[in-house]
């Protein structure tokens, strides 16, 4: 199974933004769970139970996939995770990046995973390599985005939809499931699929 979760993280920063992270499990095999922090060595693995609470809040599942689908992601997700290139001391920004959310949005996109971020994943779209400009397909290969250094940034996709991202906050609208996408609310209509 592959799980992607995200939850209000702490302290101030939990006014505007969630904290998103990545669960698999093989067919026989224990859970993982992947996760970049702000202290110590970023990257973190089964730190926490897969959907344990993150500062005391609870989890929404913002992605699950099983059986045979599952089982094809999970290698490149592993793949993906190993070649994450900010995850040692001191390469964690909490604005505009890279975090816990540019790390989750790296490898899924790497992975060709197709989960969707809320809007409220602020770092989502820092550009994985560092570059002040970054451009290309949507994690979901249904579209396009751009982005300038993780300040601001466009995309438009048929599974991410509409958003505009300024300085880390996104706005937007998805069309395919109808709903506003607000910065610091989340979305505002249909749940994601």
């Amino acid at each position: 199974m592959v799980r992607v979760f995200a939850a209000r993280t702490g302290r101030w920063r939990g006014i505007f933004a969630d904290h998103a992270w990545i669960v698999v499990k093989d067919r026989n095999g224990p859970y993982e769970r992947y996760d970049v922090v702000a202290w110590g060595k970023p990257l973190r693995v089964s730190h926490r139970a897969p959907d344990a609470r993150w500062f005391s809040n609870e989890p929404d599942l913002i992605f699950a996939a099983d059986g045979a689908e599952a089982e094809k992601m999970i290698a490149p997700l592993r793949k993906a995770i190993r070649a994450y290139p900010n995850s040692d001391y001191g390469q964690y920004r909490v604005w505009p990046g890279p975090n816990s959310n540019t790390f989750t949005a790296c490898v899924l996109a790497q992975a060709q995973v197709p989960a969707v971020l809320p809007p409220t994943a602020v770092g989502k779209d820092y550009p994985c390599d560092g570059r002040f400009f970054s451009a290309g397909l949507t994690p979901s290969r249904s579209g396009v985005k751009f982005n300038l250094g993780g300040y601001f940034g466009m995309t438009l996709a048929w599974r991410e939809g509409l958003e505009i991202s300024v300085l880390g906050s996104a706005a937007g609208l998805d069309i395919r499931r109808p709903a506003l996408k607000l910065p610091g609310i989340g979305r505002l209509g249909m749940a994601p699929d």
